[in-house]
């Protein structure tokens, strides 16, 4: 069953599939319109630096193949094939976009969608329509981007100036004096030359036959320039030269993390005894400011009893004494003393200590361990609730726990935080909650924002009595609101009720200075009197 996506939504493509041989289907059409289809090859720097990867009717695939114009297709306006592993390193981004060929607007057209297809399977599908957009004619509908792995991201976002608007954001220009080629669409590859992985047929229209990919050829060489194939209008803007890389500086000694609550250890330390760096020879080797021939590990006892001497290059080490056994080595780590309702175990883990009369809420799949007897089920939001959260992208899938004992709960090691509410209001994105009191009321708040084709930002409000688990990739950093704050809508994870909120789009004319992601043209302004803060957290998907 095919994942649905709203517009902003993101995910890795190993989530939705094993495979790396993607189709790509988009569908679009609107009374009286005509709509060019493409996709951009972008570069680190989001920017078509190379126009053999602008991939239009005029120019069906890019060098290696790794990027081929399919045509139409099984219900589909254009579909493309997308080898992930066969796309050169210097590729980051694939945007598919759509522009509409003349006059009209994107907010004529009727509901359409871009969907990926993997082995013959839909496992991905973002549905859009003219309710979203207004006056803009050409929109960038869906990414597929590198970022440390393969992600696909629902964008939806619009261009008033048509391809013309669109080429200048990845960095192109529309070369006047060249006449505009007539579309034309590209044969549908025969069955019998093409791999057989393809979508399921919607239409009368036979489905086109990919199935398992074809055994990778050789990566070509990208040493030496290729001429490249001709583009009707579109020429990339010149870049200037990259400067010549500076000398690798003198390596220099590495920096130890220790993790709150541990005692530090030497990277990658084999066993006691046998310390050495790599390149050192054994029992030679002296940290900064130790005695020679005695040095131990940080927070390392001097001798065990009946050791003759502390650890040192090469000397051989008594048996461990028995009492230091398998308890007396995790305590460190035992349980934490039961403290109010809501206890922080550790940076990474939460205890919520329940009774019959006082329920919780929380994400589904986020208990990890639970003591004494306790409920655990779905809970259902109610008709009003399912439709805000689908409609928003604010939805949570939540269980109710109930019960006598405790329940012990995370969410992939993210940090995580017990903010108690005292008759107060706290705002926050649904995917900064981990858990909540059920006597807390929750209400989905929208932020309304000039320049969002389509909708605005949505958050969380929560009211009353009780405590809110918020989870954050990384530390956080907590900051006031002043006369010009400004947040990453992705990054940001809770604010005080007094500020106030605002989309923006500005971040259009400041994209080098945020992550290459292309949802970030819309962040969030906060305002508010001294006293009122945000919290953001120092990752995004």
């Amino acid at each position: 069953m095919a994942r649905e996506f709203q517009r902003g939504h993101k995910a890795k493509i190993s989530d939705l599939t094993a495979g790396t041989d993607l189709y790509v289907g988009v569908q679009i059409s609107g009374p009286g319109l005509t709509f060019d289809i493409s996709c951009f090859g972008l570069d680190a720097d989001e920017r078509l630096s190379d126009d053999r990867y602008f991939i239009f009717f005029n120019q069906p695939k890019s060098p290696e193949d790794s990027i081929q114009l399919l045509g139409a297709q099984s219900g589909d306006t254009e579909s493309f094939r997308v080898t992930l592993d066969r796309i050169p390193p210097q590729i980051k981004k694939l945007s598919f976009t759509a522009t509409i060929d003349g006059a009209g607007q994107m907010s004529q057209i009727a509901p359409g969608y871009l969907r990926i297809v993997a082995g013959g399977e839909e496992v991905a599908r973002y549905p859009f329509d003219g309710s979203e957009f207004s006056t803009e004619r050409a929109v960038m509908v869906g990414d597929l981007y590198l970022k440390d792995v393969w992600r696909f991201a629902a964008v939806g976002q619009g261009f008033d100036g048509g391809l013309e608007a669109l080429l200048k954001n990845f960095g192109g220009e529309v070369a006047e004096e060249e006449p505009a080629a007539a579309p034309q669409q590209p044969a549908v590859p025969a069955q019998s030359q093409a791999p057989a992985f393809a979508p399921p047929a919607q239409t009368s229209a036979p489905a086109p036959s990919f199935g398992a990919p074809q055994a990778p050829t050789p990566a070509p060489s990208f040493g030496a320039p290729q001429a490249p194939a001709p583009a009707p209008s579109v020429h990339p803007a010149p870049t200037p030269a990259a400067p010549a890389p500076p000398a690798p500086a003198a390596p220099t000694s590495p920096q130890m993390f220790t993790p709150p609550g541990q005692t530090p250890t030497p990277p990658g330390a084999p066993p006691a005894g046998q310390y050495a760096p790599p390149g050192a020879p054994a029992g030679q080797f002296t940290p900064p400011g130790a005695v020679p021939g005695q040095f131990a590990p940080p927070g390392a006892p001097g001798a065990f009893p009946g050791q003759a001497q502390p650890f040192g290059g090469g000397t051989q080490l008594a048996p461990v004494p028995p009492e230091a056994n398998v308890r007396v080595v995790l305590t460190k780590y035992a349980e934490a003393p039961v403290g109010d309702r809501w206890t922080e175990q550790n940076a990474n883990l939460v205890r919520a200590t329940l009774t019959k009369d006082a329920p919780i809420l929380a994400k589904q799949g986020s208990m990890v361990a639970y003591q004494g007897d306790i409920d655990f089920a779905h809970k259902g939001s109610g008709l009003l609730g399912k439709l805000t959260g689908a409609l928003t992208g604010q939805g949570m899938s939540l269980m109710r726990c109930t019960g006598n004992g405790e329940v012990f709960l995370a969410d992939e090691a993210s940090r995580v935080f017990v903010i108690r509410l005292q008759g107060e209001q706290l705002y926050t994105s649904a995917q900064g909650v981990l858990a909540f009191d059920e006597t807390l009321e929750t209400e989905v708040r929208r932020i309304e924002g000039a320049g969002l084709p389509g909708g605005g930002f949505f958050s969380m409000l929560f009211s009353g009595t009780g405590a809110v688990v918020v989870k954050t990739r990384g530390v956080p950093v907590v900051l006031p609101v002043g006369a010009a704050t400004y947040v990453d809508g992705n990054a940001v994870i809770a604010w005080s009720a007094g500020a106030q909120a605002v989309t923006t789009t500005s971040l259009r004319l400041r994209r080098s200075g945020y992550a290459r992601q292309t949802t970030e043209a819309v962040n969030l302004q906060f305002r508010g009197a001294p006293g009122n803060f945000v919290v953001v957290q120092p990752f995004e998907v």
